[in-house]
């Protein structure tokens, strides 16, 4: 009897500059914000050494943080011209994560879980696998972000242990912001909260 066993494509040439800090060419990404995605970059390596996730899966994550503010600078005028019908009526300052995993995907990039990762990092998604959910809880706790530094560093600490109920924090914390201030919760993050809390 045979038995088959999936394997991972090799990881993609823009994947590997990423992970070594190289932005791809389209990318529009200022100093700061390139400060930013190294801190971020930085805190998921990190947190990959400390799983023991293996070289490539480190380097995986780490690209992932790089790249998922490589257009964050782009205007929303020029980014929604890259998104499809469906996409454009997120909100505006959600579309550099789908513009990017578009673009990605054009250079040949196919790695679901890191697109889904770059794509979603913003809103959340409830088909994050473990490298979504690390983004979205990373890019949220860089230590470059100084409201509730002490909370924040807490969760930091905490996260390569114990990934899941960070992220349900950090989410939880969000939602509260925005009914606390009157604002919209987008159906992705409700959805994404809903998938945290069944399964914990």
């Amino acid at each position: 009897m045979s038995v088959c066993v999936r394997t991972r494509a090799p990881i993609h040439p823009i994947v590997t500059a990423a992970a070594e800090g190289r932005l791809p060419g389209w990318a529009v990404a200022g100093a700061r914000r390139r400060r930013h995605t190294e801190r971020v970059a930085g805190l998921l390596a990190g947190w990959a050494h400390d799983m023991e996730l293996g070289e490539e899966e480190i380097a995986r994550w780490r690209a992932a943080g790089i790249l998922h503010d490589a257009l964050r600078d782009a205007s929303p005028a020029d980014l929604v011209r890259i998104l499809p019908e469906r996409l454009r009526k997120l909100p505006p300052k959600a579309y550099h994560g789908p513009a990017a995993a578009i673009l990605l995907r054009a250079d040949g990039v196919s790695d679901r879980g890191l697109l889904r990762a770059v794509r979603w990092h913003t809103l959340g998604s409830k088909k994050f696998g473990r490298l979504g959910r690390a983004l979205f809880a990373a890019d949220f706790l860089e230590p470059g972000r100084t409201a509730k530094r002490q909370w924040r560093e807490r969760l930091r600490v905490r996260a390569s242990r114990d990934l899941n109920p960070v992220v349900t924090e950090i989410v939880r914390n969000r939602i509260d912001y925005r009914v606390r201030a009157e604002l919209p919760v987008h159906p992705r993050t409700i959805g994404f909260w809903n998938s945290l809390v069944r399964a914990s």
